[in-house]
C-alpha cells in the first residue's frame, strides 16, 4: 500500500507515525502529519536524488530488496496533541538513533529531563558570583541530553568579545538563565564566525577545562545578572 483512501484519511485526522527498518525492526524516523504524509518520504526517495540521512536510509532498504515498514503510533489527534506525541517519541528513542534532524516541538523546554534538571528549571536558587567571569548564554545551540564535550564546544566560542575577556578567569555556560557548567579559562585565540551570515567575522574562542572548584554554581540561576529578553549572549561579571 502506497496511499490511504479518502475515507481512511478522514478518520485518521492528525497522526504520529514511525518508519522502521524491516531487517532490524529499528525505528529510524518519527513524524507527524495528515492524509498520506506517512508515504511521502518513500515517494520522495524514489523520485528525487536529494541526499539526507532519512532518504538515504530508505534507498538502502529498497536496494536490499526490502520495503520500509510504516507504523502509525497514534491517530485521531489534534495538531497540538500530534506535536506532543511526536516530541515524546523522539525524546524517548533519542536523536542519536534516528534520522530526524531536530528534536520534537518544545523538547528543550518541556522534553525529557532528569529530576535535577526539573529542579534547575523551576526552582533554581539565585547565586552570587564572586569570581571574575563571563556568563555565556548558549540558548540557540543547547540541546538537552548533550554530552560534556558538546556543551564545552558550544560554550567556548566563537564570540564577539573585547579585551575585557582577558580579565575573566571563568566561563559559565548558561541556558535559560541557569548555569549548566563552569569552565576555567586558560587562554583565548582568534577565530572566524561559524556562519557566513554573521556580520562580525573576527571572533574569539577559549581553551579551558571544567572548574572542579566552582561546581557549586552549576544549577544556579543568574537572573540577577541577565535580564529577560537580553539579546547579547555575553555578560561580564566582576571584570
Amino acid at each position: 500500500m502506497k496511499r490511504f483512501s479518502a475515507s481512511i484519511t478522514e478518520n485518521l485526522g492528525f497522526y504520529v507515525y514511525m518508519l522502521i527498518d524491516p531487517e532490524t525492526d529499528q525505528v529510524f524516523y518519527v513524524g507527524k502529519g495528515t492524509g498520506n504524509r506517512i508515504f511521502a518520504h518513500l515517494e520522495y526517495a524514489i523520485k528525487f536524488p536529494k541526499e539526507s540521512d532519512k532518504l538515504d536510509k530508505i534507498r538502502q532498504i529498497r536496494q536490499k530488496g526490502f520495503e520500509v515498514k510504516h507504523l502509525i503510533h497514534r491517530h485521531g489527534l489534534t495538531e497540538k496533541e500530534a506535536f506532543e506525541v511526536e516530541a515524546s517519541l523522539i525524546d524517548f528513542i533519542g536523536l542519536g538513533l534516528l534520522t530526524n534532524k531536530v528534536a520534537g516541538n518544545k523538547s528543550n523546554d518541556r522534553g525529557q529531563m532528569t529530576a535535577a534538571e526539573v529542579i534547575a528549571l523551576y526552582d533554581a536558587p539565585i547565586i552570587e558570583i564572586l569570581e571574575p567571569a563571563l556568563l555565556i548564554t548558549v540558548n540557540r545551540l543547547f540541546r538537552r541530553g548533550m554530552d560534556a564535550p558538546s556543551l564545552y564546544e558550544i560554550t567556548r566560542g566563537n564570540w564577539v568579545v573585547g579585551k575585557r575577556r582577558e580579565k575573566a578567569k571563568y566561563a559559565f555556560a548558561v541556558y535559560h538563565g541557569v548555569v549548566r557548567q563552569v569552565y576555567e579559562i586558560h587562554h583565548w585565540f582568534p577565530v572566524e564566525a561559524r556562519s557566513p551570515m554573521q556580520k562580525t567575522r573576527q571572533r574569539w574562542r577559549f581553551e579551558g577545562i571544567v572548574s572542579s572548584a566552582l561546581q557549586h554554581y552549576v544549577g544556579g540561576s543568574v537572573e540577577n545578572y541577565i535580564s529577560l529578553g537580553n539579546q547579547n549572549p555575553i555578560k561580564y561579571v566582576n571584570c
